[in-house]
């Protein structure tokens, strides 16, 4: 199956920071969106930042000032910078794609973030 592959989750203390990568190189569709999703215990998936293809971002309002979303379109990999990490923070990351010509919507299989003490 086609689908892209996260990295750099893992367990950070509270104001701490991480870096997530996802990278798409076997998607061989145009790419107009990339970013990430997340889900957390008991909580519904919900849209962290995505980035168009232009560099237009795009954050959830509880992500805002904290993490930075960037992507290298030659690459077809996308990045979260997270800093100032709170424990609410904790989830399985999704990484999304979504290409035109077809349009289609590609989910990577997540990383886990945890933030605790």
């Amino acid at each position: 199956q086609v689908q892209p592959v996260e990295s750099g989750g893992g367990l950070v203390q509270p104001g701490g920071s991480l870096r997530l990568s996802c990278e798409a190189s076997r998607i061989i569709f145009k790419i107009i969106v990339m970013g990430w999703y997340r889900q957390a215990p008991g909580k519904q998936r919900e849209l962290v930042a995505v980035i168009t293809s232009g560099g237009n971002p795009n954050y959830a309002d509880s992500v805002k000032g904290r993490f930075t979303i960037s992507r290298d379109n030659a690459k077809n990999t996308v990045y979260l910078q997270m800093n100032s990490l709170k424990p609410e923070d904790t989830a399985v990351y999704y990484c999304y794609v979504r290409t035109i010509a077809p349009v289609s919507d590609y989910w990577g299989q997540g990383t886990q973030v945890t933030v605790s003490s």
